[in-house]
């Protein structure tokens, strides 16, 4: 249905990012989403896995996915690795904290300045890696580890982000 209404496309995660979320075993998250990501696959859609675990990342990859989406920034140098050698694209987000707690009590002295520089950060790195430049987007992370004037803000400061020279999701 996504892809029939205009979608491009379609981001598959198994394991919930939102504020409070507690972690999914491998194990779980696999049999929630390699599923739905061989269909997809076999129906011609282009896949993005969204998870922070280098293990379902490989297995989604082997099962057609062609982005990897990483609320963490690609914090687990494995991950950084399995993207690398696989050749496919990612998105580099930003998020304060984790799950269940990155709502607390969100804080930036210049929440454009900071998320920016972070996500420029985590770029370089991951090209210090191997992945090349055309293959990675950032993602401010709206709503993660943020409050309203935060996402506001960064919302209003996309042209600055933009800057770094990367697409932004």
């Amino acid at each position: 249905e996504l892809v029939r209404c205009g979608a491009d496309i379609v981001d598959v995660g198994g394991e919930s990012t939102r504020p409070g979320a507690t972690p999914v075993p491998v194990e779980e998250e696999l049999a929630r989403v390699i599923p739905v990501v061989t269909g997809l696959v076999a129906a011609g859609v282009v896949v993005s896995i969204d998870t922070m675990k280098p293990e379902v990342a490989a297995t989604a990859i082997e099962a057609g996915a062609h982005v990897v989406n990483d609320v963490s920034g690609f914090a687990d140098p494995e991950m950084v690795s399995v993207c690398a050698d696989a050749g496919v694209g990612l998105v580099v987000m930003h998020m304060q904290g984790k799950p269940a707690t990155m709502q607390d009590d969100p804080s930036y002295e210049n929440v454009v300045a900071e998320i920016g520089g972070f996500l420029e950060q985590r770029a370089l790195h991951i090209q210090a890696a191997g992945v090349s430049r055309d293959r990675i987007c950032i993602d401010p992370g709206i709503g993660f580890g943020k409050a309203l004037q935060h996402n506001l803000a960064l919302l209003a400061g996309i042209a600055d982000l933009a800057a770094t020279g990367y697409p932004v999701l």
